[in-house]
């Protein structure tokens, strides 16, 4: 009994070392070594892209400009091709070879979700991951910080509302068949069970799917007039291009993962009347904004290519790590950051996102999501930021 009770203090004396060891992991002196895994291969390269590309012009910006108290940033991004077992990979050569200190903007629900465990052990954070399911927060771990209204809450709260106004009878949804599909699905849910209405027909397909015509025919059949997207890019353009070549014309609402400026410029005029949520305003080079219009002539200029939502998202994350980082001092640990998390607020940046404040167990910054919708290949916001 003494054995294995010496084995287990052992044991625990050993975890104990093990996260102050890595407490301030990633920082040196002159540094702050920082992670993030996109995908730049599979079926949200796009977004991996613009995510990189946005976290990199601030993360320039930083340094051009000294750096965090002092330490440069040096990003280093991983593809996961939007495979979870790809995903555990890279977090693993992140966490162990490179040493970060932090993951931040990792795109993709399910990457997440399989990558958190390996960063966890670590004591490395999981910073402003670009997806919005409650996982991100939910259950609480300090090591967690969220900053996107969840899917479920973006849905449950407009869905109402947009029923009412189309005098939708019959509601639909396509969702892709994982972690973020479920979650656009159960928001869709918990939406109509306020209206004493439920789903007409639910149909899915799995993850990289490109052909989606029995689902659009089940929906056709079934009369849906209103259909909730569980989609992302192709699967938004290929379910209502099938929909308007077969002559189906509901109402189609998504979540902000089908928020890009890629679905009108790859889906065409098919795509007009689109709804989405969204918490972040598209950068568009001519926005009527003149700090809007600012910034996105600034990212052109940097790397020849329109910024995108996807691009702030990137930029706001560094941002955002970077505000903290600053008022940790400059004895940059990851309980010094937490310390700061645990109080820290942002107001309402130039790109119309909700104020965000945090705590010792609010991990998520805000809840408030607003609707935009394509019109004449362009998308405009339609509404205010509506509170649960």
């Amino acid at each position: 009994m003494k054995r294995k009770l010496a084995a287990a203090a052992a044991l625990a004396l050993a975890a104990g070392l093990a996260g102050a060891q890595n407490s301030n992991q990633g920082v040196t002196k002159d540094e702050i070594v920082l992670g993030s895994i996109q995908d730049l291969s599979g079926p949200l390269a796009g977004f991996g892209k613009q995510v990189r590309l946005g976290m990199m012009l601030r993360v320039d910006e930083l340094n051009e400009q000294g750096g965090i108290n002092g330490r440069k940033v040096r990003l280093i991004v991983e593809d996961s091709g939007y495979d979870p077992r790809k995903a555990v990979l890279a977090a693993q050569k992140l966490v162990n070879q490179d040493k970060i200190f932090a993951m931040v903007a990792h795109i993709g629900t399910a990457q997440n979700m399989a990558a958190m465990p390996v960063q966890f052990q670590k004591n490395v954070i999981n910073f402003f991951p670009v997806t919005a399911a409650r996982e991100m927060y939910e259950p609480f771990h300090r090591l967690k910080y969220s900053f996107a209204a969840t899917y479920y809450d973006q849905i449950r709260i407009t869905l109402p509302k947009l029923v009412k106004e189309k005098n939708a009878k019959k509601v639909c949804t396509i969702y892709q068949d994982d972690e973020f599909g479920l979650e656009v699905m159960r928001g869709g849910e918990a939406a109509l069970k306020t209206l004493n209405m439920e789903f007409a027909e639910k149909t899915t397909f799995k993850r990289g799917a490109t052909d989606f015509s029995s689902q659009v025919a089940r929906m056709k059949a079934a009369g849906c007039e209103l259909v909730v997207l569980g989609t992302i890019i192709r699967e938004t353009i290929g379910t209502i291009g099938e929909s308007r070549k077969t002559g189906f014309n509901p109402t189609f609402l998504g979540s902000s993962a089908a928020y890009t400026d890629l679905i009108h410029k790859l889906g065409g005029p098919a795509m007009n009347g689109l709804y989405a949520t969204m918490t972040v305003q598209h950068p568009y080079l001519d926005e009527a904004s003149q700090p809007i219009r600012f910034w996105a002539n600034k990212y052109k200029t940097k790397f020849n290519e329109d910024p995108t939502v996807f691009s702030v998202y990137g930029y706001n994350a560094i941002d955002a790590f970077a505000q903290a980082a600053s008022r940790a001092g400059g004895q940059l640990t990851t309980d010094s950051f937490v310390k700061v998390m645990d109080s820290m607020s942002y107001p309402a940046d130039i790109f119309g996102s909700a104020p965000a404040s945090y705590g010792p167990k609010k991990r998520l910054g805000n809840d408030l999501s607003r609707l935009s919708q394509i019109q004449d290949g362009k998308w405009k916001v339609i509404s205010e930021y509506v509170k649960p």
